[in-house]
């Protein structure tokens, strides 16, 4: 392996506050694997109760100078975080790539995805409108301003290291929002690298925290039960996000979630089978599965389907596997070896129910955490593959008969994040854009996420939005100003 050491020690190991990194009050670490070797990257401070204390104690000293500076100012600072994050980027990319596993062109990808963020919330920053009106009756002003919430906290997932922090980090300090953000323990670098990216952009201390931590359910409960912090910022698995919602209330905190995700993507008999398969594949396969967007169920309709798949499992089986920094790699590790554990006995279970191997379904040998491209159709229709989020290069493909058939079998989930389907005919994809229950459709494209589009899911795929104009308006409370009427001058 090459030596990646000069990157390493240019990262930021201690905890993020005021401005500055430093050891965690107890003194522990925690050590950061490389998936794709198992070995130990960095060890990184661990925070605790006594540092999330610390952080909201440096962001409160702050906040109100913050509320109170200029949006210029504010979109000034973003700007920069912008081109010093687009100058860095393959210091990004590989660092992404070392930590998480993803190859480096998907990494690069991030990069410029990530960065995308803080490019169009600067531009928002300035945007923050209200409105004033005449009351109807003529019994004075209504006056309606837009404020920050306050001190927010952002947790964020491995799978996105830099852009799940800038979605959430851009809109809260566009709207004047200090923020403290807790992010995965597999994956800590990427956002210390970007905390220090930002001091060198000119953003106050105080206004970021980051705090990796071992001890998150403990760490993020303290945050939460401290009536300074006013919001709450989630992208993670269902079953943690219900629990953070159930723990929000005691301070009656404004959350945002982004859950989970079981996408379907249909394939329609009047499809264009080779942009459905390239779709399939972006939707699939992209960040190795490892994405709450990825198409997890693969539905197509049963004149087209053995065609289909046939197709879809000769590109699969063509990825190449390997660590992500080494050329013509495509598909990187699985984070770690509990998450390869878990998608291997997924895809064993399907396989016991009788499903179709047609390609991949075993671990590959270290070292690392890889497990290989896999297709699988004649799935049982109650088979755990297609009730929970696989999280994995593995596809699943499963026919249906009609278009009735094929919405509800896409519906027949208590998830609602992402869709996708592919059709040519104007009035079937009027008809299946509306009844697709999901936050966001795909139509006729494997890839839709957007800095520009609200990001978000319904059901039990989550709460607010991230991204779009709608991005800013998490962190904004909106505030109704009675003024009496104004004289007439005589």
């Amino acid at each position: 392996m090459p030596s990646f050491d000069t990157l390493i020690d240019s990262v930021p190991t201690g905890l993020w506050i005021d401005g500055q990194s430093r050891p965690a009050a107890s003194g522990r670490e925690f050590d950061v694997l490389n998936p794709a070797t198992g070995e130990v990257l960095a060890q990184v401070a661990d925070a605790g109760a006594t540092d999330a204390d610390a952080a909201l104690t440096s962001a409160a000293a702050v906040a109100d100078e913050w509320a109170a500076t200029a949006p210029r100012i504010r979109a000034e600072i973003l700007r920069r975080a912008f081109e010093l994050v687009t100058q860095r980027k393959d210091d990004f990319a590989l660092l992404m790539t070392l930590e998480m596993g993803k190859p480096l062109a998907d990494s690069l990808g991030e990069v410029a995805y990530g960065a995308e963020f803080l490019r169009w919330f600067s531009e928002e920053a300035v945007r923050i409108n209200g409105r004033v009106t005449t009351a109807p009756a003529g019994t004075g002003e209504i006056v309606v301003t837009k404020e920050p919430v306050g001190i927010c906290l952002a947790i964020t997932p491995w799978n996105f290291p830099l852009a799940m922090g800038t979605r959430k980090i851009g809109p809260a300090l566009a709207a004047g929002c200090p923020m403290i953000v807790k992010p995965a323990e597999d994956t800590p670098l990427t956002m210390q690298l970007l905390a220090a990216v930002f001091a060198e952009a000119g953003l106050p201390a105080g206004v970021l925290s980051v705090l990796p931590t071992m001890d998150a359910a403990g760490t993020v409960a303290a945050l939460m039960a401290d009536p300074r912090l006013r919001k709450i910022s989630f992208t993670g698995s269902t079953r943690v996000g219900s629990t953070l919602i159930a723990q929000s209330a005691d301070q009656v905190l404004r959350t945002s979630m982004e859950l989970g995700g079981n996408a379907p993507l249909l394939v329609f008999d009047d499809a264009d089978l080779d942009a459905a398969v390239d779709g399939a594949l972006a939707a699939k396969m992209r960040n190795g599965g490892e994405a709450c967007t990825a198409a997890n169920r693969i539905l197509v309709q049963r004149p087209v389907a053995d065609e289909f798949t046939e197709r879809l499992t000769a590109a699969i089986a063509d990825y190449t596997v390997g660590p992500g920094w080494e050329d013509g790699s495509r598909l990187g590790p699985i984070i770690n070896a509990r998450q390869r554990d878990r998608l291997a006995a997924l895809v064993d279970d399907a396989v016991a129910g009788g499903a179709r191997l047609r390609t991949g379904g075993a671990a590959v040998a270290g070292p690392g955490f890889f497990y290989a491209p896999t297709v699988l159709d004649d799935i049982a229709p109650d088979s755990t593959i297609l009730r929970e989020e696989v999280f994995g290069p593995v596809a699943t493909v499963v026919a249906f008969d009609d278009e009735e058939q094929g919405i509800a079998l896409a519906n027949a989930t208590e998830y609602g994040l992402a869709a996708y389907f592919y059709a040519t005919r104007l009035d079937r994809i009027q008809r299946v854009s509306r009844a697709l229950q999901a936050g966001m459709v795909g139509v006729n494209r494997g890839v839709i996420s957007d800095p520009a589009a609200p990001f978000g899911g319904i059901k039990q795929s989550g709460l607010g939005s991230e991204g779009g104009y709608e991005g800013i308006a998490e962190y904004l409370n909106t505030k109704y100003i009675a003024l009496p009427p104004t004289p007439l001058p005589h």
